[in-house]
């Protein structure tokens, strides 16, 4: 896995973070959206310097190999 593949994949990660937080208080949702805006660029950013751009797959995978386990306190 090289940089630019860990860094397409910790941006994945941080937009799930920040997709959870903004959609958590569904009575809030349509004023959350624009909070994603951001994180949805940095991934598509990110995703085309790794050549992962239509490569989902490898992208999880990738995830997957950083963060094996889903942390305590995390609820799915």
């Amino acid at each position: 896995m090289n940089d630019l593949e860990v860094a397409a994949a910790q941006a994945y990660v941080r937009l799930l973070q920040t997709a959870r937080s903004a959609l958590v208080a569904p009575d809030r949702v349509p004023e959350s959206w624009p909070l994603l805006d951001a994180p949805i660029a940095e991934v598509d950013a990110a995703l085309d310097r790794a050549g992962l751009s239509g490569n989902e797959a490898h992208l999880f995978d990738l995830v997957t190999a950083l963060y094996p386990r889903v942390p305590a306190g995390v609820d799915t």
